[in-house]
């Protein structure tokens, strides 16, 4: 199962300045996601961005915000398919992709891919934009996903799977943000 432009939306989870002391390899994730984040705008994708309990946890990292042209939904609940306004939104995008990345693997990231996959939804987690506050947690979480019908992939193997070929704008513009 290959990631299609046509179909495919961009989900951020919860890439929060309130995790940066706590999660394992925070500043690579949060450069990952940033670079998702930038990919999907140049190819296209909707993308949906949430933000668990803001007044507690923060707000989304500078990193990754200074690339969003949408605001982010607030929640509660760990899975964002449980926050008032994300179900309806990704609804109207019309995509039956997700490509899903942010933190806490084992928590939010997990529960939203196995919500959104009884949901009908086929689901590309980027290993390399997820992380927990272990590496033990961020690997049962990935596990428990991949178990559950979620498709692992990385950064730039989603990136290149979108866009398909070589020799278009687009390539070159994603190829310059994993370089």
């Amino acid at each position: 199962m290959k990631l299609d432009r046509s179909r495919a939306a961009l989900v951020v989870v919860d890439v929060q300045e309130g995790f940066r002391p706590a999660v394992l390899d925070f500043a690579h994730v949060a450069r990952s996601v940033a670079t998702l984040v930038r990919g999907a705008r140049i190819l296209g994708l909707p993308t949906f961005i949430t933000e668990q309990y803001p007044k507690g946890l923060g707000h989304t990292v500078a990193e990754v915000a200074e690339h969003l042209d949408v605001d982010p939904i607030e929640k509660l609940s760990f899975s964002a398919c449980d926050a008032e306004g994300f179900p309806s939104a990704l609804r109207d995008s019309r995509r039956d992709q997700v490509l899903l990345c942010g933190i806490e693997t084992h928590v939010c990231v997990n529960q939203t891919a196995q919500d959104l996959i009884r949901d009908g939804m086929e689901v590309h987690v980027a290993q390399d934009a997820v992380s927990s506050r272990t590496k033990e947690n961020r690997d049962l979480g990935l596990h428990k996903m991949e178990r559950s019908g979620a498709m692992v992939t990385s950064v730039e193997t989603a990136l290149f799977e979108l866009l398909r070929a070589a020799g278009t704008p687009e390539f070159k513009e994603v190829q310059a943000l994993v370089k």
